[in-house]
């Protein structure tokens, strides 16, 4: 699970090699979801706060995330993405 940012207790991942659809993973607390990055869809739940914060940073993030997600399915290493401030 190769970390990319990490923001108010919410931690962004996407795993090497993983299934078709550029997405990213989010985990606060006990919750976890899947975000496509280029539609925004969610799968899984998150606390509203929570999940607007990780939408709002994703809006802000396309380029670096896709590039990531290009990345990530080469398994090469994954690049940090700066959290929301």
């Amino acid at each position: 699970m190769p970390e990319i940012s990490r923001f108010l207790g919410i931690i962004i991942y996407m795993n090497w090699g993983d299934h078709p659809l550029p997405h990213f993973h989010a985990r606060y607390g006990d919750y976890e979801i899947a975000v496509e990055i280029e539609t925004g869809v969610v799968r899984g739940e998150f606390p509203k706060r929570a999940l607007r914060a990780v939408l709002e940073w994703a809006d802000l993030n396309q380029e670096p995330l896709m590039q990531n997600w290009n990345f990530a399915i080469q398994r090469k290493p994954l690049h940090p993405v700066p959290p929301l401030e």
